[in-house]
């Protein structure tokens, strides 16, 4: 079974406060992923992205964590809760705002992949990650978060299983 973490870069203006409409935007950003993707606004990761979370936490441990920005990349932004009239299996969304996302984008600009892999490497191979996967995760998410930073968008992130 694959499930998905779905990254999509939106004009803060165009987004609705709104569960239900916002599942029926991401909906079909994801049924066109590859269009989109090709066009820059749209990334995903299939199953792993905990362990990329976990790789922005090494921050922590090379102690350069200062405001916590390696949080927003993955997990950051807000819920987007559902409305009374929802239906129960629209996926989970979260919504990260324009500021969140330019400290996401400088996070990742700036952040060392080989420092992050020293610190968390051995334990990532030991489950079956290597470090060019995570490297390729991680580059995926640089480039899309600065874009969407440049653009001044919002992303919008919606679970899918």
């Amino acid at each position: 079974m694959s499930i998905y973490l779905h990254f999509r870069a939106v004009g803060e203006s165009e987004i609705r406060d709104d569960h239900t409409w916002l599942a029926a935007f991401m909906s079909d950003a994801w049924e066109d992923h590859s269009d989109e993707y090709a066009a820059g606004i749209t990334w995903s990761i299939n199953k792993g992205w905990d362990s990329v979370n976990d790789l922005y936490a090494a921050t922590d441990a090379l102690g350069t964590n200062a405001d916590g920005p390696w949080t927003l990349p993955i997990y950051g932004g807000r819920p987007v809760p559902h409305s009374a009239d929802a239906d129960p299996s629209d996926p989970p969304l979260m919504l990260l705002e324009p500021a969140g996302v330019s400290r996401a984008a400088h996070f990742l600009a700036t952040v060392s992949f080989d420092e992050l892999w020293s610190v968390v490497g051995a334990r990532f191979s030991a489950l079956g990650w290597s470090r060019e996967e995570l490297l390729d995760h991680h580059r995926g998410l640089q480039g899309f978060y600065g874009r969407a930073a440049s653009a001044g968008h919002a992303v919008a992130k919606a679970v899918w299983a």
